[in-house]
């Protein structure tokens, strides 16, 4: 299962438009995918679970990607998430 550690640099965290983006990137994989914000964990595919993780900017998260095509899927959320 790879993963990746990535810091939050939109103004609003992932909140809103960019846990958006973010989720329908996730989506468009058919690997799950996890992000992981301190001890809480959420499936990046539904937008209540990663908003529940309240993420803030400055905030690292890890994301997981399992299953196929996992490694395109971790390197675009990798790099969306640095560019939201």
């Amino acid at each position: 299962m790879p993963q990746t550690d990535v810091t939050v640099t939109s103004e609003v965290g992932l909140h809103a438009r960019p846990a958006a983006e973010l989720i329908k990137a996730a989506a468009s994989y058919p690997c799950d995918v996890t992000i992981v914000a301190g001890d809480r964990e959420a499936n990046a595919k539904s937008m209540l679970s990663v908003l529940t993780l309240d993420v803030r900017s400055g905030q690292t998260i890890t994301i997981r990607t399992a299953g196929e095509r996992e490694a395109e899927a971790l390197a675009e959320l990798e790099a969306l998430v640095t560019s939201l």
